[in-house]
């Protein structure tokens, strides 16, 4: 499956329903995937984005702890399919010499991507049918001329 690389443009809420959402864009191109996630999520994403540390582990921060102690790396997170409404990932782990691919939701992978500093991918299929072009070709419910219009301070974030 060919892999087109990924960064997060943008996390926080949706403005037309106030539902957590995750943009990823394009690395070097025109298109994005929005991807509705949980608040927790959204909140832990907002978190690795902007550098916060907080006295105490969040889940995702103990899974980097666990991974950290087992000598395990994350190699990428690869966005892989949407299925009845539902996006799909797998965290490719490299351990003790072995390349193991987990099932994750792609909120999660995000979140633990961003605090192992790996990549993000999305199969090629899956930003070419279900992503949109910036600055926007209309998408579902006209989420791209939305989101073309919405500049990054205005997009509602998530904070403690």
């Amino acid at each position: 499956m060919p892999l087109v690389s990924v960064t997060v443009l943008s996390v926080g809420l949706d403005p037309a329903n106030n539902s957590p959402l995750v943009i990823l864009g394009e690395a070097g191109g025109e298109r994005a995937l929005p991807i509705w996630i949980g608040s927790p999520e959204a909140l832990s994403i907002n978190l690795a984005l902007d550098g916060v540390a907080l006295e105490r582990p969040l889940t995702h921060d103990l899974v980097k702890s666990l991974l950290d102690g087992l000598q395990a790396t994350v190699e990428r997170i690869v966005i892989t399919e949407l299925r009845g409404g539902t996006f799909f990932a797998q965290i490719m782990l490299s351990a003790g010499g072995r390349l193991l691919a987990v099932d994750a939701r792609p909120s999660d992978s995000i979140a633990i991507a961003l605090r192992t500093k790996s990549p993000i991918f999305v199969d090629e299929e899956v930003l070419g049918r279900h992503g949109l072009s910036r600055p926007g070709d209309g998408g579902p419910d006209g989420l791209a001329e939305r989101l073309k219009r919405i500049k990054p301070e205005e997009f509602g974030r998530f904070t403690l």
